[in-house]
């Protein structure tokens, strides 16, 4: 069955470009015209995904955006923005936005924003309270690791939640800028925050006994950030 694909985009060209674009791709596209009703749809309707424009009438991507993770946190969903909407982006992030697209853009690099979320989305665990780390257990619940020797070890809460975001995006590289608008909420990108969540990972990764000089699992990829990689997990 083809993927749906949800459009909420006012300006007609831009929208019905979407909507061909996404259905000669093999994807099944929904689309809303304003604010109103892509709210109602985004709430209401089956889809894989949501490309979403900040800028509607009616009501605004923002907030359409608040309301869906209230009721339905997992979906899919990119953000379409204009140049100057910097400010607007990082919010997005911050209220659970899996990725974002600057206006104008090329149809080739549209699709390949929407092929590589839907991958992810597909490869996110399914249990995120409690999965496999090398040797043990992680229970983020109790936010604790339990190692088959017997040992545990306590995740403080910003480890754990740093920890979840990382296997939620399993196989990919993080950057420090997406690490701070989703874990700890924050826009700026000032050194001192930058090396806290340098220094976080390094816990992580003593926490979850991988070689901190030669790292396995939680790797440190030059240039980009940081992935958790769940093949290496697996293969333990």
């Amino acid at each position: 069955m083809p993927q749906r694909i949800l459009v909420i985009e006012d300006e007609a060209p831009i929208r019905r470009g979407l909507v061909d674009a996404l259905a000669h791709s093999g994807y099944m596209p929904l689309e809303a015209a304003d604010g109103k009703a892509g709210l109602e749809l985004a709430l209401t309707a089956e889809y894989d995904l949501l490309l979403l424009d900040l800028m509607l009438p009616k009501v605004a991507g923002l907030e359409i955006l608040q309301q869906l993770r209230q009721v339905r946190p997992a979906v899919a969903v990119i953000i379409l923005t204009a140049l100057g909407q910097e400010g607007d982006r990082v919010r997005g992030l911050k209220l659970g936005a899996d990725d974002y697209i600057v206006k104008p853009f090329s149809v080739k690099e549209l699709l390949a924003r929407v092929e590589a979320v839907l991958r992810r989305s597909a490869e996110r665990p399914s249990d995120l309270r409690r999965f496999a780390i090398p040797g043990g257990t992680a229970d983020l619940d109790r936010c604790e690791l339990r190692f088959d020797d017997g040992q545990r070890c306590e995740l403080s809460q910003r480890e754990m939640e740093l920890l979840r975001y990382l296997v939620r995006n399993a196989n990919r590289a993080v950057s420090r800028d997406e690490i701070l608008a989703r874990v700890w909420g924050l826009g700026s990108t000032a050194n001192i925050v930058t090396r806290t969540v340098d220094m976080h990972v390094a816990r992580l990764r003593e926490k979850l006994r991988d070689d901190v000089s030669d790292p396995r699992v939680l790797l440190t990829v030059r240039g980009k950030g940081y992935m958790y990689a769940q093949e290496q997990v697996d293969n333990e």
